[in-house]
């Protein structure tokens, strides 16, 4: 009989399809932060509030470079709530975070389905 605990790890490895431009996406290791059900519903809860205030700043004609930079923070902001290492040679940092969701077009939506993903794996596993 298999021993499993109910407590989970505090963090879990997955690997992120990062997409990269012109080529095909690489796969990198990034360590999330565990939460449960409730603490993740809480944190969904928030994003999108978040974004409904920030784009209702925005007014009726936004321009690309405010959607652009309303959008960039607020990925940002998902992959530090959610990261707490990733694979890359350069080091996990405020600045680099920002750098990634800037030069990595769809990268914090990978990063995001990913750990989604481990979550549903693990559903499935029980």
């Amino acid at each position: 009989m298999a021993k499993i605990r109910i407590a989970q790890n505090a963090t879990f490895n997955a690997l992120v399809l990062i997409p990269i431009v012109g080529s095909t996406p690489e796969k990198v290791e990034f360590t999330f932060k565990y939460r449960d059900r409730a603490e993740l519903a809480a944190l969904f809860d928030e994003w999108n509030e978040k974004q409904g205030k920030a784009r209702a700043a925005l007014g009726d004609k936004p321009t690309w470079s405010e959607i652009v930079a309303v959008d960039t923070e607020q990925q940002a902001q998902q992959i530090k709530d959610l990261v707490v290492g990733w694979g890359f040679d350069d080091e996990y940092s405020d600045d680099n975070i920002v750098a990634f969701v800037k030069s990595c077009h769809g990268a914090a939506e990978a990063v995001v389905k990913a750990h989604e993903g481990a979550y549903s794996q693990a559903r499935l596993g029980n």
